[in-house]
């Protein structure tokens, strides 16, 4: 059943969390069982991000991305130049038909029985397919196709796909999200779709559950004062210039932590008060960097002279989309569960695709320097990753509750962001968000307890 689950005795996975208190179970994290319903439960039904399409910019370009645990070809089809998302493994006998992570392809041809597929997934061939002897006439070619993702979207440049034929679109699984990611999309200039992205992109493995960096990054705004303690006494957010300089005519804006408990996304967010841009300052030592953006800026006040930007992005904080995507207008990151205690994190930087090779080359080399695990930002965080796990999976340790109280009772709804709550800036009320939508997902038989959601009757368990 699948509101079962066998930790510490036979438990309600509801019973994991407790609301009055506002706790959750370590068992959340370092149970196996717990872990296999979510890929069931969640990463079979979820929309979940695949990569981008200036990765893919030519036909028969591929990448191998993930969804949950397995491998997903991405591939730009010859012919009508589509995007589409197959599983990596053979209708044969199950071996993977990519074992590059990205290149260019006719085909994929299995290294086991030669079965061989093209670029719409369809099988075209198969070892001694032409032989009389091999009883071919009994491999209905138009059957045994790579199996493909039940739906795909190509959301302003960016690449998603879920497995479940029954997931609501894309845009309405975004929810009052949509416009916010739309805006992290944008150039700086605020052109939609105006980004690409550095590949090769950074890829590593964190020795911990995917729920520690997925439901806490981006969403988790008292940590920076202690993690990043060090960054912020060497003084390196100035790394790419003279640090931020005051803007000369204050932008209104309001901050706050955010939470949707019926779709589970949330983080940190802006509200601007009014229409247009907030007044460019000065950020990059490398010559020319700065004309460039400030030059953009300009441009995209035009365009937003009578309208006021989305919430999120440039400048205005990130935010998470259920389950485990983290959304800037820089940078997208993603968490893929390998198994209960082992995650690996993707990041991929963005910039203005018809920007000059010195602005792209300033911001790849900042990118490298602020991301991943030899970063000078991000390496703080999977210090503590890698910690939590070993250090909450024993027999006493997982016996304790996490804490997720903070600001509880005290977020309000707000009409900028319908079905939104809004909160303190220090609270945790975006991870609450998320583990409502976790109990909802990992309760439900199908979508159609999931969606469409029913506001009068929506569960928050918080």
């Amino acid at each position: 059943m699948v509101d079962i689950i066998r930790a510490r005795g036979d438990y309600s996975i509801a019973e994991y969390i407790d609301s009055e208190k506002g706790t959750v179970s370590r068992e959340l994290y370092v149970n196996p069982d717990i872990f296999e319903q979510e890929m069931e439960q969640i990463f079979q039904r979820c929309w979940l991000f695949l990569g981008h399409e200036s990765q893919l910019p030519n036909p028969g370009d591929f990448i191998v991305s993930r969804m949950g645990t397995e491998e997903v070809i991405v591939v730009r089809d010859r012919n009508d130049n589509k995007i589409r998302a197959f599983l990596n493994s053979c209708r044969h006998r199950g071996m993977k038909v990519c074992r590059y992570d990205e290149g260019n392809a006719l085909v994929f041809t299995c290294p086991f029985h030669a079965w061989t597929y093209d670029t719409t997934g369809s099988l075209v061939g198969a070892g001694f397919y032409n032989r009389p002897d091999a009883s071919t006439d009994t491999l209905p070619r138009e059957n045994w196709g790579l199996s493909e993702v039940a739906q795909f979207k190509n959301f302003y440049g960016s690449l998603w796909a879920t497995w479940d034929p029954k997931a609501p679109s894309f845009e309405d699984y975004l929810g009052p999200f949509a416009e916010s990611l739309r805006h992290c999309l944008q150039s700086s200039d605020g052109e939609d779709n105006g980004l690409e992205f550095f590949t090769p992109f950074q890829r590593h493995r964190l020795p911990t559950n995917w729920k520690v960096p997925g439901f806490t990054s981006v969403t988790d705004l008292t940590h920076t004062a202690m993690t990043h303690r060090s960054s912020q006494a060497a003084g390196l957010h100035q790394d790419r210039g003279q640090g931020k300089e005051k803007p000369t005519i204050p932008f209104p804006q309001e901050k706050y932590a955010i939470g949707d408990h019926s779709l589970g996304h949330g983080g940190m967010c802006t509200f601007y008060n009014q229409a247009g841009v907030p007044q460019y300052t000065n950020e990059w030592f490398e010559p020319g960097v700065d004309d460039y953006f400030r030059d953009a800026t300009e441009r995209k006040a035009q365009k937003y002279v009578d309208r006021v930007m989305a919430p999120h992005g440039w400048g205005g904080g990130h935010f998470a989309i259920f389950p485990a995507v983290m959304v800037d207008s820089w940078r997208l990151r993603w968490y893929h569960p390998h198994e209960t205690g082992m995650t690996e994190r993707w990041t991929l930087s963005g910039v203005d695709k018809n920007a000059p090779k010195e602005v792209k080359d300033a911001v790849r080399h900042y990118s490298e320097r602020f991301n991943g695990p030899i970063g000078f930002f991000e390496s703080d965080d999977m210090e503590n990753w890698n910690y939590v796990y070993p250090a909450s999976q024993g027999a006493r340790a997982r016996k304790l509750d996490y804490f997720f109280r903070n600001g509880i009772g005290h977020g309000k709804y707000d009409d900028r962001l319908p079905g939104v709550i809004v909160n303190g800036s220090y609270t945790e009320e975006a991870q609450r968000a998320r583990f409502s939508r976790w109990l909802a997902f990992m309760e439900a038989k199908s979508w159609d307890d999931l969606y469409p959601i029913n506001k009068s009757s929506a569960r928050r368990i918080w």
